[in-house]
């Protein structure tokens, strides 16, 4: 993959709101490539067709959730090693630590973080998936 080619980002995102402000912001400001997809099933389905750089996901979700999404993942070989953000609503410890052990490199709480905040987060996964 070329340097100057636009890094994919997918967002498995139920909210419309939510997903098409994330899209907005990623897409305009950062020049990335967006896919999108609003439940757990079609986010596989984007990620073995496309093969993003890193995933923003969401845990409570139509259908799949997203912890079976990260199952899955882990369990695809082509998919494994995508950088994945879950970003939920779900703040207790038991759901991070659960979404850090099922393999997310990270967790951020939508309630706490602001679109450019998140925009940063996917900056430093890709700056490290790609070292």
């Amino acid at each position: 993959m070329e340097e100057n080619t636009p890094k994919k980002i997918l967002i498995i995102e139920d909210d419309k709101f939510l997903r098409e402000l994330m899209v907005r912001k990623l897409e305009s400001d950062q020049g990335f490539e967006i896919l999108s997809a609003i439940d757990g099933e079609s986010g596989l389905k984007a990620m073995k067709e496309q093969k993003p750089d890193t995933v923003l996901l969401d845990l409570i979700l139509p259908g799949m959730g997203g912890f079976d999404v990260l199952v899955k993942m882990k369990e695809d070989v082509a998919l494994a090693d995508i950088p994945v953000i879950i970003l939920s609503n779900l703040g207790q410890q038991e759901d991070v630590d659960r979404g850090l052990q099922l393999g997310a490199v990270d967790f951020m709480i939508k309630a706490h973080f602001t679109p450019n905040e998140i925009v940063e987060k996917i900056r430093q996964v890709l700056a490290k998936a790609s070292r």
